[in-house]
């Protein structure tokens, strides 16, 4: 399939213009005769995506789409779908009043692929980085349903809460990674210039050094003849790790270890149904089938261990099983969530429960995050102490030892 770029005239001989995906020209001209269009020129498009291009310096000076871009996209759409505005017009107007000049990039390029015949969800799944698999399967619900109009602030208020999370996380950790920061800091300033102005005093006084002085000795020497081969295996270290966690098997075993980690992983678990309960109250309220319900959530749970399940989940809905009986089977969803489900698929009022359930661990969650420095604290004061313990062990005993061995020759 290729673009084409054409010029017709509507049944009221205003002039239309714009680009459409198409086997070829003929087919093209098909498309635009049986819309009441007449042809007037079509010709292979300059630029494949539809869309004018950016240039370099425009694009790396343009900021990035934040999640914000997207959420105050997403009212915008329900307020002019609500207004019946057609939706070519809204996406252009939202793109000339874009403040975000990438966005309106990603704007313009929707544009181009409605033009072209594709769907609101197919362009936008072209967009990995700025609409996640949850939105798109989202919006594409939305297209079969024919309620998009509902979908788009439900979407907004899932973003909301989703980045609200997230800020609390970054805010909770900042205190945290400030303290580990200024200890690698210290621990690399004794290691390269104390402890080797130490280790030239200790050579001079010709004693026996206790084994703490010897390590500490030796590890500064290691550090400063070997810190291009540590930096070296510590980059290759990470990038293993980022490709064993990019593949299937990788991922899954790591986002399984995460949920047993201490103090993080009850709050991973608990983020994690929080994500759960929402995107399944959200599908429910829109009208899905349970089987598509569940396919839609396990894009969106962000964890490759609790998406297994609610695909197990799935699979045991097609089979006739009941959603607890399935649930139950998995062995990973909390008592509460189980709960939940089970008087949900009595009273068949399950997506307002879910919702509940949802509520219930953010409020969990965003106690936890509040309380996360104070739990982390007593661990950093621990290793705090211990770094102080050997610098004194293996510093201030020798220091201690020489001054001693000088007093007893002087008398």
């Amino acid at each position: 399939m290729a673009y084409y770029d054409y010029k017709a005239r509507n049944s009221r001989g205003e002039l239309l213009q714009g680009t459409l995906e198409g086997a070829d020209q003929a087919a093209v001209a098909s498309y635009l005769l049986g819309t009441g269009a007449t042809p007037i020129d079509i010709r292979p498009s300059s630029n494949e995506s539809g869309a004018a291009p950016a240039s370099l310096l425009e694009r790396l000076m343009s900021p990035p789409v934040t999640s914000l871009d997207v959420q105050l996209f997403s009212r915008q759409m329900h307020t002019m779908l609500r207004a019946n505005v057609p939706i070519m017009q809204g996406l252009k107007g939202l793109e000339d009043s874009a403040s975000n000049k990438s966005f309106a990039r990603v704007l313009r390029s929707l544009r181009a692929a409605l033009d072209a015949g594709r769907e609101l969800s197919a362009a936008m799944r072209d967009h990995p980085k700025v609409f996640s698999q949850y939105y798109v399967s989202m919006v594409q619900v939305g297209e079969m349903t024919g309620r998009l109009g509902a979908i788009f602030p439900r979407l907004h208020d899932y973003l909301q809460l989703d980045r609200r999370m997230q800020e609390q996380i970054k805010a909770a950790l900042r205190y945290p990674k400030f303290v580990v920061f200024a200890i690698v800091g210290a621990i690399g300033v004794v290691s390269a210039f104390v402890i080797p102005q130490f280790a030239k005093i200790f050579m001079k006084a010709n004693f026996e050094l206790p084994f703490m002085t010897r390590m500490l000795i030796a590890a500064s020497s290691f550090t400063l003849n070997y810190w291009q081969l540590m930096l070296a295996a510590a980059a290759a270290a990470a990038y293993l790790f980022r490709r064993w966690t990019g593949g299937k098997d990788g991922r899954y075993a790591w986002d399984k270890q995460k949920l047993k980690l201490p103090i993080a992983g009850p709050i991973i678990l608990k983020g994690t149904m929080a994500r759960f309960a929402r995107s399944y109250a959200l599908a429910e309220e829109s009208g899905v089938p349970i089987s598509r319900a569940l396919s839609v959530v396990a894009r969106t749970v962000d964890n490759a261990y609790i998406a297994s399940a609610v695909e197990q989940m799935r699979d045991g809905v097609e089979r006739g099983e009941s959603l607890l009986r399935t649930a139950t089977t998995t062995g990973v969803f909390m008592p509460r969530v189980l709960q939940m489900i089970g008087v949900g698929e009595e009273t068949g009022e399950i997506g307002r429960l879910m919702s509940e359930i949802a509520d219930m661990y953010e409020e969990d969650v965003e106690y936890e995050l509040k309380t996360l420095v104070a739990r982390i604290e007593p661990i950093l004061i621990f290793f705090i102490g211990i770094l102080v313990l050997i610098l004194a062990l293996g510093v201030f005993v020798p220091m201690w030892d020489m001054g001693q061995v000088q007093t007893r020759r002087v008398h």
